[in-house]
C-alpha cells in the first residue's frame, strides 16, 4: 500500500513540475521576470510542491513494504 501511495506521489510531483515549467514559460511570467527579475508565485509553488511530492514519493517507494 505504501508503494502505491509513493508511485501516486511521484506521478503528482512530475505533473506539478511540468506545470511549473509551463507557468515559467507563460507570457505573464516572462513579463514578471523582466520587471522584477523573479518568477511568479504560481511557478514557485508548483516547483516547491512538485519537488516535495517527488522526494516523498521516492522515499515511500524505496522504504515502503
Amino acid at each position: 500500500m505504501t508503494r502505491i501511495v509513493g508511485v501516486v506521489l511521484l506521478v503528482v510531483g512530475v505533473i506539478l513540475l511540468y506545470f511549473s515549467y509551463e507557468a515559467s514559460q507563460s507570457l505573464a511570467s516572462e513579463v514578471s521576470q523582466m520587471a522584477t527579475n523573479e518568477p511568479t508565485n504560481n511557478t514557485i509553488w508548483y516547483l516547491i510542491g512538485g519537488v516535495a511530492a517527488v522526494i516523498i514519493g521516492l522515499y515511500a517507494v524505496i522504504r515502503g513494504k
